[in-house]
């Protein structure tokens, strides 16, 4: 079970820059889509709010990887009374 939390440790480390990367792509390619003018705007706007939103949740994501990959969850209390 530990190995299998490293094991995933390692994919959440990676997992959150590679969301943020596909994030800023699509954001590109969707802000290149949309039509001059308040559509663009909009778009824009909806985009940066997306992405602003998700970038501390993908660095939480990579922080937890990390402690997985680094065995702090290797010892987790059954009880209260173990804190």
């Amino acid at each position: 079970m530990n190995a299998l939390k490293k094991f995933l440790g390692i994919i959440w480390m990676l997992l959150g820059p590679i969301i943020i990367i596909f994030l800023f792509m699509q954001a590109s390619e969707k802000i290149g889509l949309a039509a001059e003018g308040i559509a663009r705007t909009n778009t824009t706007l909806q985009w940066s709010i997306i992405i602003l939103i998700f970038i501390p949740i993908c660095a939480g994501l990579v922080i937890f990887g990390y402690y997985g990959w680094k065995g702090e969850y290797e010892k987790l209390p059954g009880s209260s009374a173990e804190i």
